[in-house]
């Protein structure tokens, strides 16, 4: 019951969002450091050759938003994954699935005050009948979700991660 009011409440957050105009839009910020933050908007179209790379890196995936508490609890495990697999051919991507409105407000100040290293795009595109099914055709759209793959594998997972599991599951494409 709980996951089908979340899913109706997130179709209907996604849907009173204005479509934003197909080319990439990238909001910037500066901190008191100087350091501009970018984050690039991304509709389905765009996002959909980050999902599908076929080179020698493996890829984790990561749908979420800031007010998505089990997303924002589990993203220290991506950082963490980022920074200890690098070096490994591992390439973590953050799609941020804030409401447009709120990237300058929440999301570019959530990034820079938990000082995430992984790269963040937000994903911003009304036409979610679509997008959710082409993503994964066993996802409802109930965040957090995630995808990993490489040329060679490819796994999805509704679901929330602690560290240990999703470590285990990379390893799993990282040593097969």
């Amino acid at each position: 019951m709980k996951k089908s009011v979340f899913i109706i409440a997130f179709f209907m957050l996604i849907l009173s969002c204005k479509k934003e105009a197909s080319k990439t839009n990238a909001t910037n910020i500066t901190d008191k450091s100087e350091k501009n933050i970018s984050v690039p908007t991304y509709n389905y179209k765009q996002l959909k050759p980050f999902l599908e790379k076929e080179d020698e890196k493996t890829y984790v995936i990561n749908f979420w938003a800031t007010w998505c508490a089990p997303c924002v609890k589990e993203l220290p495990y991506f950082e963490k994954i980022n920074k200890q697999y690098s070096n490994k051919n591992v390439e973590v991507l953050l799609v941020s699935l804030d409401f447009p409105k709120q990237v300058e407000k929440k999301l570019i100040p959530f990034i820079q005050r938990k000082k995430i290293a992984s790269k963040v795009v937000h994903f911003d595109d009304v036409n979610e009948n679509y997008w959710i099914q082409a993503i994964d055709k066993s996802w409802s759209g109930a965040l957090p979700a995630t995808i990993i793959y490489n040329k060679n594998k490819r796994k999805f997972y509704e679901q929330s991660f602690d560290y240990e599991t999703l470590e285990n599951e990379l390893k799993t494409f990282l040593n097969p």
